[in-house]
């Protein structure tokens, strides 16, 4: 039987790209959580927070997109250049 989880290949070909990353649920609902106080949002509007590979000339690899879904609004798109895992409070007090 192959070890993989002690592989030094950066691709371990056995891996699922699209499984959860680990602690990646519990950071997206913290972050979801300092949105909603930052904003002073009513608990029934819905966060998402996405990561997503960043396209744009001269931003990281990877950037995290939050959108704020209100009945009756428009969503609003919030724009971070870190991943999940790196966003603090700050961060996000900083861009609302």
């Amino acid at each position: 039987m192959v070890d993989t989880t002690r592989s030094t290949s950066p691709f371990n070909p056995l891996a699922n790209p699209l499984a959860p990353r680990r602690g990646v649920p519990e950071k997206t609902r913290r972050i979801k959580e300092w949105v909603k106080e930052i904003l002073e949002l009513e608990p029934d509007v819905a966060v998402s927070v996405t990561e997503l590979a960043c396209r744009d000339e001269g931003c990281p690899d990877i950037e995290t997109v939050i959108g704020v879904i209100q009945t009756g609004k428009l969503i609003e798109t919030l724009r971070i250049h870190l991943p999940i895992s790196d966003i603090t409070r700050d961060d996000l007090a900083e861009i609302a």
